[in-house]
């Protein structure tokens, strides 16, 4: 049945249902690109594609459209899989603190470099400091014994990610003009394109990520339920819930890499698709991946028109949707808790 917050376990919607809904969210993704494609600061349309710079111009949407899919997938199939392993409808990497510690590797390989890993370096030492971050999260709030509340790990959430907003902006201080400007660009959300190889390297992650957590679906199905019934199912909830927190904070780490710290596509998403698709992460995982996609390449549509030709940073957008959402969901989880 539904619970009073729309995040306990309900009826499974009906499959045919959801192919033909499935289809309908697959259906606008060549859409969204054609949109991309036609928005430019001067306005709609496409450029002269006969000339250099037109197909330059052509090139770089084809890019953004490339990052705002994969930087949106990821965050929104990481917080699919972070509320479901804390059976939390307010878990996602921005409010837990991990999109901050993957904010904070992200910042020292680009000012001191990507090192012997090349174009893999940014993404892994993303995610190195994203994991440190989701440990030392649940370290602070589990201080107590047992398992965290929803409101200590939001605390300690908060507080992490403070501590590394406070180097993040340390290391800004000190580092040169160049450096300066990249990481304060790069820290307000930003999907300019960078190399296809680079574009490729993070598809590969997200891909092999995200399959591997639709795989893992029948048993973030049963964890939903809690870890007595995993038990009683036979499923090792341990090592389940380890495996899906690696391959979320992967996913959160690659896109804060790629895109930089854009916030709440991990909450509104998942909420979303959830109430589309039902609870069954055997769709909602790659529901919420083509969703996230697609709603962080609208948010970066209207980044591009809304002021132009000034183009507004497209985390500025999400954090302006959700936040209120955020409150919103907040409010009813203290009217109703996820656990009678």
């Amino acid at each position: 049945m539904k619970g009073g917050d729309g995040c306990r376990p309900m009826i499974v919607q009906g499959s045919p249902v959801n192919r033909r809904r499935a289809l309908l969210l697959a259906a606008a993704i060549p859409a969204l690109l054609g949109l991309s494609l036609l928005l430019g600061p001067s306005g709609i349309g496409l450029p002269d594609t006969s000339s250099i710079s037109g197909r330059a111009i052509i090139d770089l949407r084809l890019g953004r459209f490339v990052m705002g899919m994969l930087v949106g997938a990821a965050l929104s199939t990481s917080g699919t899989v972070f509320q479901a392993i804390l059976r939390n409808p307010l878990a996602e990497p921005y409010v837990l603190g991990v999109s901050g510690g993957a904010g904070l590797g992200a910042a020292l390989s680009i000012l001191v470099g990507g090192g012997i890993l090349g174009a893999a370096g940014l993404p892994v030492t993303a995610f190195f400091f994203a994991v440190v971050t989701l440990f030392a999260v649940y370290a602070i709030a589990g201080q107590g014994g047992g398992m965290p509340s929803v409101y200590s790990l939001i605390l300690s959430g908060v507080i992490v990610s403070a501590i590394c907003s406070s180097v993040i902006m340390f290391l800004v201080s000190t580092a040169n003009v160049e450096g300066m400007h990249t990481v304060m660009w790069w820290m307000l959300g930003n999907l300019q394109p960078s190399s296809w190889g680079d574009q490729l390297i993070a598809l590969l992650f997200i891909a092999s990520a995200s399959v591997a957590l639709w795989l893992l679906a029948p048993a973030l199905n049963v964890l939903t339920l809690g870890r007595e019934m995993a038990h009683y199912q036979g499923l090792n909830a341990g090592t389940v819930t380890v495996s899906s927190l690696l391959l979320a904070t992967l996913l959160a780490a690659t896109a804060v890499s790629m895109g930089g710290m854009i916030g709440f596509v991990g909450l509104i998403v998942p909420h979303v698709m959830r109430a589309i698709f039902g609870p069954d992460h055997r769709w909602l995982v790659p529901a919420s991946a083509f969703g996230g996609g697609a709603f962080l390449v609208l948010c970066d549509a209207l980044a591009r028109i809304v002021m132009a030709p000034i183009e507004i940073p497209v985390g500025v957008v999400t954090a302006l949707a959700g936040g209120p959402f955020f409150l919103i969901v907040l409010r009813k989880r203290m009217k109703y808790a996820w656990n009678d």
